[in-house]
């Protein structure tokens, strides 16, 4: 029989014998299953290989063919998305729920059992008149059979060995017939020797009177002459908590009565004992106990201590089968109850399941733990309880308890215990007859598993709870249905972390426990289970390593049979083992671990097949997790060699991966500082100058992905970097210090530093804290990435000089001649200045998150950020890599905006600068691009002299320091993804297809529209309304599926209007950030076919990308990086150019003297950089919305030029088609059609340019369109229009054959009033509309002539 759970995500294949034939996650190249991402990541692979077979087909084709095929028309619609994974949803937001109260508080035991029997055998007390015949069977033994004290004493024998099959360890004491006396030396003697632990009180009534209307129950005289009342709160006295006590007496429900005003009245002691004291009672305070024969006289001792008998006993008058059946046939049921493959251990086994199951379903859950999962025995009596309330209520008579139980005597579920009963009955006759005749298994139980499958089909959290659930507990005990009932289990756990809880609460923690020393065929299912329970309670942990249950993860983990995808569920269980608990991260490392997870790391980046990036991501999580905070585990990471077998995963194309990695890296840079505090003396194993090499390899390989374009990669480096600068926070500070050294002149113009001239202001740059910080032979080494292109790239350093190990880079770490091994030696300042650098870079970041941590990241350093939101924007303000001769600052240009930095700080030098030496050249860029950065140094305290003391330069305070360093968020936030359902589907893929369906309909539809376009005027305003922008309209863009246009003014203000009205409708308005820098490049719409996403480009490179920017106030910032800034040193762009191209998911960027980046959005990383092989900057950029890989480029020297990033060379050709007035080329475009050469170019001179690049060097039309002053071009997608604007207050447009279709000088609705100077223009993708945007802070909407005013 074969067994299949299917879905897109996730997959089990098994067969009954118990191979486990498959287990997959789908293939794809993303590390969160679900079907939408699934989607994203498939069409991106097949929209590679489609629009490259489309092409081939469709570029031979020119624009306007009338028989165009919908294959063709397909090439319009990219079936690409990105920035839609889980990543996206805040990362740093996502902490896993915790679990509720699942573990029983304090597991309990009860250790005493004290037996109190006042039979008085043979004579009757006086209020009791018994019927004839009468129930007379005392624990099945008739008093009346033998003398009465041999009665009393067998009966008492017997009671005792029934209780011990429920509990064989406890100590049982047995009191016949007592005094008073007796009981109180009984009850001190059981509790003095249980200590803490339960005792159990059970007293048979049936010779006495029935208890006082005050509850106290009879005992006798020594002389058997008087009955004696013991009252109830001498008893309670005696055997004080905790406690449990059995009264089978006539009204019994009087004693309970009792005991319940005793609680409620007594004093706090009392109190105290109510909480754990447990009642039961025959019945309630009126009832008499059943008289009939049908029932043994003490029919309530009987259902707690013998259920099996008494229930098959009571069914057999009620069956079918009460005819065929020898009653006596019940005393000879074959086996022995622990044995589930006999008779007699099978109906127990079904008993305990079926009772499990009614209370599990009936009884709220914090009682159901206390009362069956708390203490063995109770849990037993409990479970006989009920079967005493359905047997005694058919006898007109209720047992009650405290705490009190719903009635659960006609629960549905005791139907299943009455057929199961049936079904073995049925064979009894047999049985007993012939010793060898085989005995057939109940099929209860894999009915009761079919019926879970059922449920997990269709049941949900918001349904009710699966009744079956304490069945999969008692078939986990069972090795035949062990291997369904863990599939079944591990199907209801993925249904989320409330599965989970309830999984835990009804008590499969200790089974799946026991099971990880169990055969290897159910590997694979536990380690899914464990995945599922470790994801919602960290605290399993300490239960696994103390059963050692970290050795079968780490076997398995190793184990190249399973899938990489169980294998990544295995790291991240022992990932969770050695989070934060040392005895974790000691049994590991002895097991190991680390050198399994390097071997595996190493053998991904070693073979050419692709890992599976969940694996990898968990490898790298498990080991930053047994590094951190730990000592001799990072001493073994660095012997291993792990900083050379991580670095490469930070060029992986999942931002997941690279994170991790950035965290594994991360967590070995507390060796310098951590040694000494932990008191592990690995200074002997691993000398200062291997560490060293460590960290400097370490420290490369974070400074190379610092401007990764995922914010979760930067996230992990600005928390690494914040380790590195606890570690080495003097020597950084020092660096620090010499960059922000104040003096009396102003920093040093460009002009100054030349050659070798560099003014007394930059040297002590090159120093340490002191001359001795030097490298051995007197010299800095010269590599200083710094001065290379790589060194905030998103790719390995490429200059060859930054690998030197000679002398030069390793300092002696040398103070007054004194080793000091408190502190770490330091690094060559190169290095440092690196690192100051790059922290700058990360408080500046245009994610809000990441901005944060670099400025908790400079504090440690002792550096304080003074960009706050300015009142007013500022077009002077100093930025980043700007010359400094550029803005004529006051002296000090960045540090202080308002006043002089040195006024702020009272006069006091707020650093110990190192002394002044000989100037040298080394790191002119560095300076160039860090001097003039918005940041001051941390204030002191005004008299002291020294900083405040929590960055102070005096000794670090380990503690203190440690908990303002930033916190890692990769963790936590992966761990998330296996809280989540690995095995089902996402219900809203239908829904998202459905749509998408829907929208490429439409477009196909308004494309063919679109290229069959009657030429016209185009001059119908058909909505214009008054943005409010401060600065007027800097870029404009309209949604293809909604009447919604977007705007965005200089100072990144972007609102968002609906223009179904003449008057638009503002539906929302923010701000872009809350930097002081402003100025708007670009508005892209990204996925535009599905739930589009707003890309803002700022003009200094920033990307920006929000969702849900419609809805106001509610948009969220998805991710953000900078496209431009770090990749050349020196450099920031005040006008970076930048346009997405949705078919690659490329977006293209370049800024003033910088490369075209090219950045893949799917992955967040830079993928390449194509040199512009030109002086000058690129001024326009244009990607082809058609054709992958191509994009146009326009130059300030009027050049353009046409690129293929699929080509070995990248560039296509050159021309330049701007001679009569060299200006800057101000737009470029792809003509509508297929045809990828022919584009359209207008430069600020006023001439439109029409060219066919790769058959024509020059321009086959031209179009004088304004003299002089033009500000903007739009070339619709697929219609065959071009617009311009003119600072003039002028618009036109024109066909593609040159033919001017219409001029815009005037507002209609506003007396005639001229439009202000065109800032920006904007066709519809796929409709004749034209949205223009002016520097009057107007903004209109134009249709041709057809189109009705809105």
């Amino acid at each position: 029989m074969l067994l299949c759970i299917c879905s897109e995500g996730f997959r089990f294949e098994w067969h009954w014998g118990g191979d486990l034939m498959a287990s997959r996650f789908s293939q794809s190249s993303v590390v969160v299953v679900s079907s939408q991402l699934d989607d994203c990541a498939s069409s991106h692979d097949d929209g590679d290989l489609s629009s490259q077979r489309r092409e081939s087909e469709t570029a031979s084709s020119s624009y306007g063919n009338a028989t165009a095929t919908t294959a063709t028309s397909l090439a319009y619609l990219p079936q690409t998305t990105v920035l839609c994974e889980l990543r996206h949803n805040a990362f740093e937001a996502c902490v896993p729920t915790g679990p509720s109260e699942w573990r029983p508080k304090d597991r309990m035991k009860t250790g005493c059992v004290a037996l109190v029997l006042c039979l008085n055998i043979s004579v009757d007390p006086p209020d009791v008149i018994k019927i004839s015949p009468c129930a007379r069977m005392e624990c099945w033994i008739d008093p009346f059979a033998m003398a009465p004290q041999k009665a009393l004493e067998t009966i008492g024998k017997t009671l005792s060995q029934q209780y011990e099959r429920w509990q064989p360890r406890a100590r049982y004491k047995v009191q016949l017939d007592p005094t008073v006396e007796e009981v109180k030396k009984l009850c001190n003697t059981c509790r003095k020797y249980a200590k803490s632990e339960r005792v159990l009180f059970h007293y048979n009534g049936h010779g006495v009177p029935k208890p006082t209307a005050n509850g106290e129950i009879w005992l006798f005289n020594k002389s058997y002459t008087q009955y004696i009342p013991l009252p109830i709160s001498d008893l309670d006295s005696w055997l004080k908590t905790p406690s449990l006590y059995v009264f089978d007496c006539s009204a019994a429900g009087l004693i309970v009565n009792s005991f319940v005003e005793l609680y409620d009245w007594g004093g706090s002691s009392s109190s105290g004992s109510a909480r754990d004291c447990i009642l039961l009672a025959a019945c309630e305070a009126h009832e008499t106990l059943p008289q009939s024969a049908e029932f043994p006289a003490d029919v309530f001792t009987s259902c707690l201590t013998t259920p099996i008998k008494t229930a098959l006993r009571w069914f057999c008058t009620r069956s079918l089968l009460h005819e065929s059946l020898d009653y006596s046939l019940i005393d000879k049921i074959p086996g022995c109850q622990n044995d589930r493959k006999t008779l007699l251990g099978e109906l127990n086994w079904i008993f305990t399941a079926v009772t499990d199951m009614v209370a599990w379903n009936v009884l709220p859950h914090d009682l159901f733990q206390r009362l069956f999962r708390q203490d063995l025995l109770v849990a037993s009596l409990f479970r006989n309880f009920l079967l005493a309330e359905r047997i005694m209520r058919s006898a007109n008579c209720s047992p009650i308890s405290h705490p009190q139980l719903p009635p659960t005597h006609q629960h549905h579920l005791w139907d299943a215990w009455d057929m199961a009963a049936e079904i073995c009955l049925s064979q009894l006759p047999l049985l007993v007859e012939d010793p060898n005749a085989e005995f057939q298994p109940s099929p209860f139980f894999t009915e009761q598993l079919t019926a879970f499958e059922v449920w997990l089909d269709h049941g949900s959290e918001n349904k009710k709870p699966p009744e079956q659930l304490p069945i999969v507990l008692q078939v986990l005990r069972s090795q035949c249905h062990r291997f369904r009932a863990l599939v079944l289990l591990g199907r209801f756990l993925d249904m989320g972390p409330w599965a989970v809880d309830l999984g835990l609460s009804v008590g499969i923690f200790p089974y799946v426990l026991k099971l990880l020393q169990t055969t290897p065929e159910l590997r694979q299912i536990l380690v899914f289970i464990w995945t599922k329970i470790l994801a919602l309670d960290k605290s399993c942990q300490v239960d696994l390593v103390k059963d050692g249950g970290h050795t079968y993860f780490i076997r398995f983990l190793d184990s190249m049979e399973a899938y990489p995808e169980q294998r990544a569920m295995a790291a991240f269980v022992l990932a969770v083992i050695v989070d934060g608990h040392r005895r974790g991260q000691e049994a590991c490392i002895e097991a190991g671990l680390i050198h399994v997870c390097l071997k595996h790391l190493q053998g991904s980046t070693l073979n050419d097949t692709q890992t599976e990036p969940l694996f990898l991501q968990w490898l790298c999580l498990c080991l930053g997790k047994l590094w951190e905070n730990f000592t001799e585990a990072q001493i073994f990471g660095l012997q291993a060699d792990a900083p050379a077998i991580c670095a490469p995963l930070l060029s992986e194309p999942q931002p997941e991966v690279r994170a991790s990695a950035v965290f594994a890296l991360g967590t070995l840079l507390d060796v310098g500082s951590g040694s000494c505090r932990d008191g592990v003396g690995g200074e002997e194993e691993y000398d200062d100058d291997e560490k060293i090499r460590a960290e400097i390899s370490i420290v490369r390989s974070l400074l190379s992905v610092a401007s990764d374009g995922s914010p979760l990669v930067r996230a992990e480096v600005a928390v690494a970097l914040g380790h590195f600068a606890f570690g080495h926070n003097r020597h950084l500070k020092s660096i620090a210090a010499a960059y922000w050294k104040p003096q009396s002149n102003s920093f040093p113009s460009l002009a100054h530093i030349k050659g070798n001239v560099v003014s007394s202001q930059i040297d002590p740059l090159l120093r340490g804290t002191n001359d001795n910080s030097l490298g051995r032979d007197g010299r800095v080494s010269t590599s200083s990435p710094l001065v290379s292109s790589g060194i905030m790239h998103g790719s390995p350093l490429s200059d060859d000089s930054s690998h030197h190990s000679d002398s030069g880079i390793l300092n002696d770490g040398v103070s007054n001649g004194v080793v000091n091994h408190s502190t770490p030696k330091p690094l060559d300042n190169a290095m440092y200045s690196q690192c100051v650098l790059a922290m700058c870079t990360l408080a500046k970041d245009p994610s809000p998150c990441i901005a944060s941590l670099g400025r908790r990241v400079l504090a440690i350093i002792g550096i304080e950020q003074v960009v706050a939101k300015p009142v007013k924007p500022t077009g002077n303000s100093v930025r980043p890599g700007e010359s400094i001769t550029a803005t004529p600052t006051p002296s000090f240009g960045g540090l202080a905006r308002s006043s002089s930095w040195l006024d702020m700080n009272g006069g006091h030098m707020p650093f110990r600068t190192p002394p002044v030496s000989p100037p040298r050249p080394n790191h002119v860029a560095g300076i160039r691009r860090v001097c003039s950065l918005d940041f001051r140094p941390h204030l002191m305290i005004p008299d002291s002299g020294l900083a405040d003391p929590l960055l102070g330069f005096g000794g670090t305070s380990g503690t203190s320091e440690r908990s303002f360093l930033p916190q890692s968020t990769i963790y936590n936030w992966s761990c998330g993804h296996f809280s989540k359902p690995l095995l089902i589907v996402a219900d809203d893929s239908k829904e998202v297809l459905s749509r998408r369906e829907e929208r490429e309909k439409f477009a196909l539809e308004h494309i063919a529209k679109c290229q069959h376009f009657s030429v016209s005027k185009l001059n119908n305003q058909i909505a214009s309304w008054d943005t409010k922008f401060e600065t007027g309209t800097k870029a404009i863009l309209l949604k293809p599926f909604s009447s919604i246009v977007v705007a965005a003014d200089e100072n990144e203000q972007i609102r968002v209007w609906n223009y179904q009205e003449q008057e638009a409708t503002l539906l929302n308005s923010f701000n872009n950030h809350d930097f002081p820098d402003k100025g708007i490049s670009k508005l892209c719409l990204v996925n535009e076919l599905d739930d589009s996403l707003l890309l803002a480009a700022s003009s200094d490179g920033n990307i920006r990308i929000w969702k849900d920017y419609t809805l106001k106030g509610q948009q969220k910032l998805v991710t953000a990086f900078s496209s431009t800034q770090g990749h050349k040193p020196g450099v920031r762009s005040l006008n970076a150019v930048v346009d997405w191209q949705q078919q690659s998911g490329y977006l293209y960027a370049s800024g003033e003297l910088s490369p075209i980046m090219l950045w893949d959005l799917d992955k967040e990383q830079l993928i390449n950089s194509i040199p512009s092989s030109s002086d000058c900057s690129i001024s326009a950029l244009s990607a082809s919305q058609v054709h992958r890989g191509h994009f146009a480029a326009g130059f300030v020297d009027g050049s353009v030029r046409l690129y293929d990033v699929r080509t070995p060379e990248m560039l296509v050709c050159s021309t330049q088609p701007h001679t009569q007035k060299v200006e800057r080329v101000v737009g470029i475009g792809f003509q509508p059609g297929l045809d990828p050469s022919k584009i359209v170019s207008a430069s600020q001179a006023g001439d439109i340019q029409f060219l066919d690049i790769r058959n024509d060097r020059d321009a086959y039309l031209t179009i004088e369109a304004h003299r002089g002053s033009l500000t903007a071009l739009a070339v619709h997608r697929h219609a065959p229009l071009i617009a311009s604007g003119s600072a003039k207050q002028l618009m036109k447009v024109f066909s593609l054959e040159g033919e001017q279709l219409g001029t815009i000088r005037y507002y209609p609705y506003f007396m005639a009033q001229k439009i202000g100077p065109v800032s920006s223009l904007a066709f519809h993708p796929y409709e004749v509309l034209l949205a223009a945007g002016a520097a009057d802070a107007f903004a209109s909407i134009y249709a041709d002539d057809n189109s009705q005013a809105r």
